[in-house]
């Protein structure tokens, strides 16, 4: 969840850190804190509650912190309320050593006990603080003024997540870093190195990147990275050379990073869909799946969080439908501690932007432990999934920074829906000009979707009518019920307006009883065999007072007997149509938070990556 930079170089640390953190303020937005070591080697801290403008304004844009080597942190709150005694980073009782962590210590409150009975004090409610103590323990004790020695006491003594950014008063000009199941990035610069949380808050600083395994420590000084182990054993990592633009990661002329990226929904699908897509077939060489190992394949799980489990709901109607494959979708959280019954010739999809969403990630190693193979489909290069699946699908979407994810969604779509047509075809369960009608839908899809962004000015002045709205209904039926799923999940977290979807059929059975007066449903049309049906339930809601916006295809006109307010979508192959109405729908979530002055971007109470349970 929370940021983490850190550089050290030829070039004033402050600055360069609030720079970074502005890249990853999309991580958590609660406080925001820096430490930077001056010549001497004294290492001053400096934070702030609320937005990151807050410590940017108090330090002078970093120019009132003077020294070229330091560590930031962006908080999203676990333990401890946003103050400023809980923001990052934390000393150590002496001041000589002091951390920034994104994560959760499960033991935290017994090694705090330990340690307190040991004389050592805290000022803070956070577990972070209880790192920073642990290693000053280890460090003035056992570890006899060793760094890495004692950062490797510390990792084999903790429990949970983590990647920390460390600083040693007596270690002038280095950085500690180390990891375990949450992200952390190490990047060689021309003036220094520098570690982040993510990759946009390097691009403006190099493209050359190092990813750090769990359990190892990376040494930073000016000029060399080193990576070690716990057992302090110099483990040697290979460059990656990053792809994205500065660009990719500004706003490029929109008022809020959502925007830019609905609209780059277009371009993204393509760049999913295109390397894929070779002369009229389907090439999935990467995933190393032959023909026989697809046929072989008698079930698959779709696992993933928030708007990718919404991905996954979409793609079982897919992949049932085309492939005639057994698909079962979970929630990541639930999935890992179900106990599931995982059978043998199961296939599992695990979907992440990031690839680093905690619960999927560990779904993922519960399905490799238990002889079930993986694909990741993920966005971020080299991100824990994407290194652990035993395949990788990468969506090449490119940085998305607004933490309400649009065009990740539909990248991942695309990407399921390549895995559908091609299982189909070698399944026998769909003929050649079948085959061919899909793909070449598939190649138009993005202009599709570019013609779909063309209707935002009506839908922005719908969003204005109902912008006071206290509570929304999405419903749909079959692949219109998966894209109800998302739009009431865009709804609900950037307009802060109750929502919930439902399968248009359950209404009768208990939700119709909430319908008041104007309250608003949005009702998705675009499956034709259930068109009637859903239809037949908008007027059910209508007559009991619903205000009722309806989303179908181009054709559709008779809906208009019924809703207050279409919006329409070109037409598609029905099992793609999710690819289309998901636009409308991020559009209608866009304009309603616009309406009520909120903060598009960086929605209250949320981050961009779950990295903790």
């Amino acid at each position: 969840m929370c940021g983490i930079v850190g550089f050290t170089g030829a070039a004033q640390a402050a600055p360069i850190l609030l720079d970074g953190l502005a890249k990853l303020e999309y991580r958590g937005y609660d406080s925001a804190g820096l430490a930077v070591q001056n010549a001497a080697g004294k290492i001053e801290v400096v934070k702030a509650k609320g937005r990151l403008k807050v410590l940017s304004e108090m330090t002078d844009g970093g120019n009132a912190l003077t020294g070229t080597c330091g560590i930031g942190h962006t908080r999203w709150a676990t333990h401890g309320e946003p103050s400023v005694v809980n923001a990052h980073p934390h000393y150590s009782n002496d001041k000589k050593i002091a951390i920034v962590h994104n994560g959760i210590i499960e033991n935290y409150l017994e090694i705090k006990e330990r340690l307190t009975n040991k004389g050592f004090t805290f000022v803070s409610q956070t577990d972070t603080e209880v790192l920073a103590q642990l290693l000053d323990y280890y460090y003035m004790g056992e570890s006899a003024g060793d760094p890495l020695d004692a950062i490797a006491r510390t990792m084999l003594h903790v429990r949970g997540s983590y990647a920390l950014g460390v600083l040693f008063a007596d270690e002038p000009g280095t950085i500690y870093a180390a990891r375990k199941d949450s992200p952390l990035v190490v990047g060689k610069a021309e003036n220094g190195t520098l570690i982040a949380s993510d990759v946009p808050a390097l691009l403006k600083y190099t493209r050359t990147v190092y990813y750090i395994d769990n359990l190892e420590i990376a040494r930073l000084t000016p000029d060399s990275i080193e990576f070690f182990d716990t057992d302090k054993e110099s483990v040697q990592h290979e460059a990656s050379t990053i792809e994205w633009d500065t660009e990719a990661a500004e706003k490029g002329g929109f008022e809020h990073f959502m925007m830019k990226e609905i609209h780059e929904q277009p371009t993204a699908v393509r760049d999913t869909l295109s390397p894929r897509l070779k002369d009229g077939k389907i090439d999935l060489s990467e995933l190393a799946l032959d023909e026989d190992a697809i046929r072989g394949i008698h079930r698959i799980y779709i696992i993933g969080c928030g708007s990718a489990y919404h991905v996954g709901m979409a793609a079982r109607y897919v992949f049932e439908s085309l492939a005639r494959l057994p698909v079962e979708v979970d929630v990541a959280s639930e999935f890992r501690y179900r106990n599931p019954v995982l059978e043998p010739d199961s296939l599992a999809l695990v979907i992440s932007q990031s690839g680093e969403t905690a619960d999927t990630l560990a779904a993922l190693r519960l399905c490799r432990d238990r002889g079930v193979h993986t694909v990741g489909i993920v966005n971020v290069v080299g991100s824990s999934i994407a290194r652990e699946a035993d395949a990788t699908m990468y969506t090449w979407a490119g940085p998305e920074i607004a933490v309400a994810t649009t065009k990740a969604y539909s990248t991942q779509l695309a990407a399921c829906y390549l895995l559908a047509v091609e299982f189909a075809r070698v399944r026998g369960k769909i003929e050649e000009e079948k085959y061919a009608e899909l793909v070449a839908e598939l190649q138009i899809l993005p202009d599709k979707i570019a013609k779909t962004l063309t209707d935002n000015e009506r839908i922005q002045w719908f969003a204005s009518k109902y912008a006071s709205a206290k509570d929304a209904f999405f419903i749909g039926r079959g692949l219109d019920y998966a894209v109800a799923l998302e739009g009431s999940l865009k709804f609900k977290e950037i307009s802060y307006i109750h929502s919930e979807a439902f399968a248009a059929g359950e209404m009768k059975h208990g939700p119709i009883s909430l319908i008041e007066k104007n309250m608003l449903v949005v009702g998705v049309l675009t499956q034709p065999d259930l068109y009637e049906k859903m239809v037949s339930n908008l007027v059910e809601a209508k007559s009991r007072g619903a205000y009722i916006m309806g989303l179908t295809t181009y054709g559709n006109y008779s809906i208009e007997d019924t809703a207050n307010f279409t919006v329409y979508v070109p037409k598609t192959d029905p099992h793609f149509a999710t690819s289309l109405s998901v636009v409308p729908l991020q559009l209608l979530a866009y304009y309603v938070s616009c309406a009520k002055g909120l903060d598009v971007d960086k929605p209250r109470n949320l981050a961009k990556s779950v990295t903790v349970e």
